[in-house]
């Protein structure tokens, strides 16, 4: 967050700020919540001094917070490719269906979520697969986290096992943990 302010400060000479935060996304949920924190002071501080900077610009110093900070900046659904600052524009629409989102006390550190990933080459198209209807998510779509972190805290699989047991159309882990969401129909609430 602090460095948002830092690297905007660098190019633009901006009175000292005093920012504060009232965190609602729990640390190592995998929700973005750091990321997301970061982005938004940037846009921040953009439109409380006036600096006109454009999306484009943004984004090149969301960047240089981490790899998914840009994705804030528009804050809407994308297909993200690279190191994930490559976006495609996709339409996702989820206003028919009710999102929850389960937080157990676990948490997983980024750093130990990708120290068990093995990088490989995928069977499935995700562009194709997310413009599936949602029904069809859990036979395409999946987090590639989940191997390993299920592995060492097994309640987070039963958790996305106990959820599909209650009706969600799909589950996941939420990025590289330790949230899991589950999507369900209107009908279920």
């Amino acid at each position: 967050m602090f460095k948002g302010a830092r690297i905007v400060k660098k190019d633009f000479d901006i009175p000292a700020v005093r920012i504060g935060l009232i965190k609602q996304i729990p640390i190592g949920a995998g929700l973005g919540g750091g990321s997301a924190d970061a982005t938004f002071v940037l846009k921040g501080l953009n439109e409380l001094f006036k600096l006109n900077l454009t999306s484009t610009q943004l984004a090149k110093y969301a960047a240089q917070l981490g790899a998914d900070c840009p994705f804030f900046i528009a804050n809407k659904p994308v297909f993200a490719t690279g190191i994930g600052t490559e976006f495609t524009e996709i339409s996702l629409d989820l206003d028919e269906y009710h999102i929850a989102v389960i937080m157990p006390d676990i948490h997983v550190s980024t750093a130990e979520a990708y120290s068990g990933v093995k990088p490989m080459l995928s069977d499935v198209n995700l562009e194709e697969a997310i413009r599936l209807p949602i029904q069809e998510w859990k036979f395409h779509i999946r987090n590639d986290f989940e191997e390993s972190i299920f592995e060492r805290y097994p309640l987070l699989k039963e958790i996305k096992e106990a959820l599909y047991h209650k009706g969600a159309i799909y589950t996941s882990m939420s990025g590289s943990g330790a949230a899991i969401y589950a999507i369900f129909g209107k009908r279920w609430i």
